[in-house]
């Protein structure tokens, strides 16, 4: 039978959609390919990932293994223990007190915490909440962290070694006691234990199945954590351990850090999303504000130089070439978790692996983290807004 011109018309319109068709599929080849090289090049264990974009999830996909030794695949909703990101959970707390009064960000921290909190090289200097939210109360890790005994003049004679010899607020340093110590002033604020204010001030209200205690979750969620020792990977079964005898003597605002304020959350890559996009949107996610504007623009505005660090949360410039994030990293027991978005064009990448081999570049950023998010970013921001311009 001769072809008519509707069947030509139809023809054509096929041939069309099977080249799109096939050029999509080539593209969506070519991200896997690049996505598992990178991972392939660190030795990844597991990668779990979500992009945001406009508020809402264009992007959540998870490879690799949750558990090595059963063959178990990684998912987004497995629950991983997401270390220093935790530290900007206190903040947000903290940052309720403020506006409803409670507390000043200018207040005298040791006064808050229930023992002096003053460089003894500088004791006329007031160490405030703003300095230790920020790191730069002078305060460092020298005597540990997981007891806030090491910094009380009246529990340790080596009290002093945990201050630096710069005045409280002109300089900066990390410092993951300064947040055990936040946990503690939240118990001494609000008569609540540590965990159970987080989850009733943020997780519930943010519809989050999260949380600082390892007994109030489900375990059978929780991804396995890696290290390679010896040439194999090994999981460290400490990221999980319960502490059930410590909490069974819990005295509250003095042995806060059981809980790990400073980096203790359990949290899928899809749920720290959604608290992600809370302060995409300045403290708002859906019908739920749970901090103001001006305090979620605090949070994010640095304080110090080069760190550019406001209070747990980071300015980050390098990251993305001309690209303003904001975020925090976080780092233990072979977890590598990375949380960063842009607050004006509302896009921003959750990425998180269980264990790798980690390579820094010049900056000490791990190159893994910076490649996914570069890789995810050009795949399903850039790519976008191209076609759009």
């Amino acid at each position: 039978m001769k072809p008519t011109f509707k069947h030509i018309i139809l023809g054509s319109a096929l041939a069309c959609c099977s080249l799109l068709w096939n050029s999509c599929q080539q593209q969506t080849a070519s991200f896997d390919d690049k996505l598992k090289e990178i991972a392939d090049a660190h030795e990844t264990v597991g990668l779990a990932m979500v992009v945001i974009k406009d508020g809402e999830p264009v992007y959540q996909n998870a490879i690799g293994f949750k558990d090595i030794e059963q063959g178990t695949p990684l998912s987004t909703d497995d629950l991983f223990r997401i270390a220093s990101i935790s530290k900007s959970f206190s903040a947000t707390a903290i940052m309720q007190l403020v506006e409803e009064g409670k507390i000043a960000l200018d207040d005298d921290f040791g006064d808050l915490v229930g023992f002096p909190v003053r460089n003894p090289k500088f004791p006329e200097t007031p160490i405030t909440l703003e300095m230790v939210l920020s790191h730069r109360s002078s305060i460092n890790d020298k005597n540990g962290y997981f007891t806030l005994d090491v910094l009380d003049p009246a529990q340790n004679d080596q009290w002093a070694d945990s201050y630096n010899d710069y005045r409280p607020g002109t300089d900066y340093e990390y410092c993951n006691l300064n947040f055990n110590m936040i946990g503690a002033v939240l118990e001494r604020l609000t008569d609540v234990r540590f965990d159970n204010y987080i989850k009733q001030q943020i997780l519930t209200p943010l519809g989050l199945e999260a949380g600082f205690c390892v007994d109030s979750l489900d375990q059978q969620r929780f991804a396995k954590l890696y290290q390679k020792q010896d040439g194999e990977f090994q999981a460290q079964e400490a990221a999980y351990a319960p502490r059930t005898a410590e909490i069974e003597q819990y005295e509250m605002g003095v042995t806060t850090p059981v809980f790990s304020p400073t980096g203790g959350l359990k949290i899928s890559a899809n749920d720290l999303a959604k608290y992600m996009t809370m302060h995409m949107n300045y403290g708002r996610f859906n019908a739920q504000q749970i901090i103001s504007e001006e305090s979620a623009q605090r949070m994010q505005t640095a304080l110090s130089d080069p760190a550019h660090y406001g209070l747990a949360l980071q300015e980050k410039n390098d990251l993305i070439d001309g690209q303003h994030m904001v975020g925090h990293t976080g780092s233990a027991y072979g977890l590598y978790s990375n949380m960063f978005f842009e607050p004006e064009k509302k896009f921003g990448f959750i990425v998180i692996t269980n264990g790798c081999v980690p390579n820094y570049d010049d900056k000490e950023d791990l190159i893994l983290s910076k490649e996914v998010i570069n890789l995810l970013y050009q795949e399903f921001v850039a790519k976008d807004d191209d076609l759009a311009n």
